[in-house]
């Protein structure tokens, strides 16, 4: 079965869920074009995605993607988070911030049995989840009302675990890909690879659907995924501009400007690996460093620092998102894109 029957949508294009830059409103645009919306949960309280999931069922009649983080939610390191505010100090003296302000806390929630009770209510055809799966009692739960289930693989074995688990579809998120990598089985980035080399691995080792993500930006790139066996492809960064994303104004402007052809993997960010373009705190604190608390800790002291910045119009302290192909990255409506993308079967 293709994805287009598989979740009910007239074209195999799912708009990337994008904490942080986007709602409900993008999701419904992209549904009402043909594509699936999707709308990121992992920053959203149980009262927020029952509110969120009310704009997604007013706005649309058809199918969208509720995306969750299944990642273990670790205990605060006292060290490692004194660690980390050390290294951000002098940033703090120079903005004339107080750097005692900022206090540890975790902005990313995996999903759970108290997201659960909100999501049962509305059922969404497609639940998605990123670093893998929740246990399997969650999984089964989200199966019982009818939901598909997919999740991410950055590289083979991750694909075939998730097989395992009985996923309807896995997304192939190859290293081009903006924000978090989906990676599970490992840490090490040296097993990430790219669109065009892990997407046939994946398509020659699964049974189920491949949905291709990671630099694809236009009818062309959807041509050649679609023509090295994916089933559908996955499309964030072009959809960063459209007038229906929340992408704040200094991420706009990177989006807009050259600085959007180097992008780099992070962990300053959140703890974890993911790609976005890089501004002044990566390049002198390095992109990866060994300060940063681990997943889900490292915002919170980020934050005084993001906002003081991006009131003075400067992104150098935010988590500018975007993968390495931002070539059809413009200010839209969601449909223009979802159009766009569409058009493979024109070439």
């Amino acid at each position: 079965m293709n994805i287009k029957e598989l979740f009910g949508i007239l074209h195999p294009i799912i708009q990337a869920p994008m904490a942080g830059v986007q709602g409900a409103e993008l999701a419904v645009a992209v549904s009402n074009s043909g594509g699936l919306g999707s709308l990121p949960c992992a920053m959203l309280s149980a009262e927020e995605l029952q509110k969120e999931l009310r704009i997604l069922q007013s706005g649309t009649q058809k199918p969208y993607n509720v995306n969750f983080f299944c990642h273990i939610q670790p205990k605060p390191d006292e060290a490692q988070e004194v660690r980390w505010r050390e290294s951000l100090s002098p940033y703090y003296m120079e903005l004339g911030l107080n750097p005692n302000k900022a206090t540890p806390g975790a902005g990313r929630f995996p999903f759970s049995h108290e997201l659960a009770n909100v999501l049962e209510n509305f059922r969404p055809e497609v639940v998605s989840f990123h670093f893998g799966l929740p246990s399997t009692d969650l999984v089964d739960r989200v199966k019982s009302w009818g939901s598909k289930v997919i999740s991410s693989a950055t590289t083979v074995d991750e694909a075939l675990w998730l097989q395992d688990q009985g996923v309807d579809a896995i997304i192939s998120q190859g290293l081009e890909a903006g924000g978090h990598r989906g990676m599970f089985l490992s840490k090490d980035i040296n097993t990430q690879v790219g669109t065009l080399a892990l997407l046939p691995q994946i398509v020659a080792a699964v049974n189920v659907p491949v949905i291709a993500a990671g630099g694809i930006a236009d009818a062309a790139g959807v041509a050649a995924a679609l023509a090295l066996g994916a089933n559908g492809i996955q499309a964030g960064t072009a959809f960063l501009l459209c007038h229906e994303a929340t992408t704040s104004s200094v991420h706009r402007e990177a989006l807009k400007s050259s600085q959007a052809r180097e992008t780099a993997l992070t962990n300053l960010f959140s703890g974890r690996p993911a790609r976005g373009i890089v501004n002044r705190i990566m390049r002198e604190e390095g992109p990866m460093s060994n300060n940063v608390p681990a997943f889900p800790f490292a915002p919170a002291a980020l934050a005084p620092l993001r906002t003081c910045a991006e009131a003075s119009g400067s992104g150098d302290f935010s988590p500018l998102w975007a993968g390495q192909n931002a070539s059809n990255c413009k200010a839209v409506p969601a449909s223009d894109i979802v159009k766009e993308l569409a058009a493979f079967h024109l070439l």
